[in-house]
């Protein structure tokens, strides 16, 4: 997966969840535990994105980024 991809789920993510938060406003759906995945799932995404840039950047190879778990993405400290 390349940097263009990983914009594109991205995107796609965050389209998906801008959805289900307008149905959720408009009182037509509880989707809490899909909105927890959608936020875990970008983490992810955007934790990989950086790696890759950070690798690239030092002059490595941004093939060699891996995606790290949910855990230890949302245990990040900020």
């Amino acid at each position: 997966m390349d940097n263009q991809d990983l914009l594109e789920r991205i995107q796609s993510l965050v389209e998906e969840e801008h959805r289900l938060r307008d149905s959720a406003n408009s009182g037509t759906g509880d989707d809490t535990g899909r909105l927890a995945q959608l936020e875990a799932q970008l983490d992810q995404c955007w934790d990989l994105l950086r790696q890759r840039r950070a690798k690239k950047d030092a002059g490595g190879n941004p093939d060699d980024a891996s995606a790290r778990s949910v855990n230890e993405v949302e245990g990040y400290r900020q």
